[in-house]
């Protein structure tokens, strides 16, 4: 594929999409406008063209689908994929993503009825399951099971979460913020079984999921289990390109060069140096996607030298299918160190302010309105000296933002 060539080799029988829909708008009843190809190709997501096939036709890029990487000759440069072709690159761009992060076979992790959601087939196959469903099983309290529990609310279904942690994202959420959005599930028929831990997975005579055990002795009737546990850099072949060992995924430089000149890596399977913050970090989001895959075109085709300078940033948006009683919206950017703050009630917007040093460092806004999601990420990266003391005192998030916003 030299001389000027392009060409994208996936395992996708797709043109590439907007992942994170498939947990969102794509899992809608399909009576409340459920997301469908080809609405949420890249990069529809970022205000940009939808790159449908015949977008990549017209641009001469070559597409090779449900064709995977197998094997790859750093010394020839030459790939080999699972149908046999042999593909010589000059530059090599790996965006692989992420794989699902599964349960063992021996526990169950792979009934009949037993979900994990990456892409498009996956997506397919959970909504034949919730077309049938009674009682829906998520395992996980991160983005996976709050995005998927949301959705199994549109099709009025009894669904349960189950986590090991106290409360939902434990990563992100304060306890106080999870207990808001908590009360809010519950009173859309979300049950929760915090602080335990699933032992297995059952199976009835048909073969498929019927019960899932707990490690405290109990168990719960499901007839459809979604896994959302989290996910593995999808390495693959490209093991030799140098991988990081304390985050996962290949390692690369501020501009997404590898280890091997020629070859580089973007998006949630990079390892890369999180400048803001001095660590090396892998992101898992949309947003780094897409800037680290421009940063890296820019590096390779012009003499651009300056490092990527990325701000970590988390969203959310769930409840959204027609009928639903409130929309959540969710916004974060920053680094979630140090004391928190929390002003608002949640009905009908509430925030969280990350002060370290005085200095504020993170910011979530749920149900902010266009122009305070606008201000997040100013805020995080000048990182202002904040008075805590007056921020506590603020009797809403407008005044809130206006406090912070101030320091700038």
């Amino acid at each position: 594929m030299a001389d000027g060539r392009l060409a994208i080799v996936s395992k996708e029988a797709h043109a590439p999409y907007e992942r994170p829909a498939l947990t969102k708008a794509y899992l809608f009843p399909l009576h409340k406008k459920p997301a469908r190809l080809p609405g949420f190709h890249t990069c529809v997501g970022s205000g940009g063209e939808r790159q449908t096939p015949d977008w990549y036709k017209e641009k001469g890029i070559e597409m090779f689908y449900e064709d995977p990487v197998t094997n790859i000759d750093i010394e020839k440069q030459t790939l080999t994929t699972d149908s046999g072709k042999l593909l010589k690159y000059g530059s090599l761009i790996i965006a692989t993503g992420c794989t699902a992060s599964r349960l063992p076979e021996k526990i169950g992790g792979n009934l009949p009825g037993v979900h994990y959601i990456r892409d498009v087939a996956d997506a397919d196959a959970l909504i034949s399951s919730l077309e049938k469903a009674q009682k829906v099983v998520i395992v996980g309290g991160g983005y996976i099971g709050m995005e998927v529990a949301a959705a199994a609310t549109g099709w009025k279904l009894d669904t349960t979460i189950i986590f090991p942690e106290n409360h939902l994202m434990p990563r992100l959420f304060t306890p106080s913020l999870a207990r808001r959005y908590e009360e809010f599930y519950k009173e859309n028929g979300v049950k929760f079984l915090k602080g335990n831990s699933l032992k297995n997975i059952e199976a009835g005579s048909n073969g498929r999921v019927t019960r899932v055990k707990l490690e405290d002795g109990s168990s719960i009737e499901a007839d459809t289990v979604i896994v959302g546990i989290g996910a593995k850099p999808a390495v693959g072949p490209f093991e030799r390109v140098g991988l990081d060992s304390s985050v996962g995924g290949i390692q690369v430089d501020g501009l997404f060069r590898t280890s091997v000149p020629g070859i580089f890596a973007v998006g949630d399977v990079a390892a890369f140096p999180l400048k803001m913050y001095n660590r090396i970090a892998r992101v898992e989001h949309v947003d780094h996607a897409r800037r680290s895959a421009q940063h890296c075109i820019k590096a390779l085709l012009t003499a651009q030298t300056h490092t990527y300078d990325y701000l970590p940033s988390f969203y959310s948006r769930v409840f959204e299918y027609e009928g639903s009683p409130r929309k959540i919206w969710w916004q974060f950017y920053g680094d979630n160190v140090g004391e928190t703050v929390e002003v608002g009630n949640f009905d009908p917007k509430i925030a969280t302010f990350w002060i370290d040093s005085g200095k504020l460092k993170g910011v979530l806004v749920e149900s902010g309105s266009p122009e305070e999601f606008q201000l997040l990420p100013k805020l995080a990266r000048s990182q202002p000296i904040v008075d805590k003391a007056k921020l506590q005192n603020a009797s809403s998030v407008e005044e809130a933002l206006a406090i912070v916003g101030s320091s700038l």
